[in-house]
């Protein structure tokens, strides 16, 4: 009965394609210089800026909770919006509160691990490809959050803590994701532990090349700025959305053609 009931209804979340890591990455290279921005360069400071990208973060996710299937423009709405908040909850620690980042990433591990936890003992799985309830899908946007905190945190402690600079950062987080890959094709690695893994060390990743291409040079930088960075992540975010809502939809004609051809 329970397998029926999963199979007759859709789920809320993407499949994980390369459109999907595409996206994501610029998702969350967006999330940390376009927090930078509306923080630093428009002058509303750490505090002003978080109430008000929570507060839109709020209005997305009910959009998002109101839809019964993915919806591809409602889902990355909701992933920029929750990269940007996750990024300054993390700033917002570290620079207002004083938190070490060494803190603020063991922290958000154990808030991450308590996520998954809760969301196993209620539901029995942490698969993404049964998000088909509210409880499920609160869970996954819970810890969503928490492993853009999370990436956040550990990003800025080995690019700047550690002092290994914003390339090397991104360049160490991107051999982890590859022997991730690696490891789940030829070393028969758990799909789910994977995915999560990955989805945690594509933010430091993304976030390392935002400030690769946005910082000063006298900061290891390129000096592009936050203005010109966010502003070809968010074009080619809009492109791939786009993209992605045609194919969905050409599939789903298809679908439903097919299904009224059945005799």
């Amino acid at each position: 009965m329970t397998q029926t009931m999963e199979n007759a209804t859709a789920n809320r979340v993407p499949e994980v394609t390369l459109d999907f890591w595409l996206i994501k990455l610029m998702a969350v290279t967006m999330g940390e210089t376009a927090a930078d921005y509306l923080a630093v360069n428009l002058g509303f400071g750490l505090t002003a800026t978080s109430l008000i990208m929570a507060a839109i973060l709020v209005g997305a996710l009910v959009l998002q909770f109101g839809q019964r299937a993915y919806v591809p423009w409602s889902y990355w709405l909701s992933v920029v919006l929750i990269s940007i908040v996750g990024t300054l909850i993390t700033d917002n620690l570290v620079d207002n509160f004083h938190v070490s980042l060494i803190t603020a990433t063991l922290g958000f591990s154990l808030a991450l691990a308590a996520t998954f936890a809760l969301w196993f003992a209620s539901e029995h799985t942490l698969s993404i490809h049964r998000v088909f309830t509210f409880r499920r899908e609160a869970f996954y946007w819970l810890a969503i959050l928490f492993t853009f905190a999370l990436g956040t945190a550990a990003g800025d402690m080995v690019a700047e803590l550690f002092g290994l600079g914003y390339l090397a950062t991104g360049v160490l987080f991107g051999m982890i994701i590859a022997s991730l890959g690696l490891g789940y094709a030829f070393l028969g690695l758990d799909p789910i532990l994977g995915f999560w893994l990955a989805y945690i060390l594509t933010r430091p990743l993304g976030a390392s090349f935002g400030d690769l291409l946005s910082q000063p040079s006298q900061y290891g930088g390129l000096g592009l700025g936050t203005i010109v960075t966010s502003a070809l992540f968010l074009a080619a975010i809009i492109g791939l959305v786009a993209y992605m809502s045609l194919t969905k939809l050409a599939t789903d004609s298809s679908a439903e053609k097919a299904l009224h051809q059945r005799p």
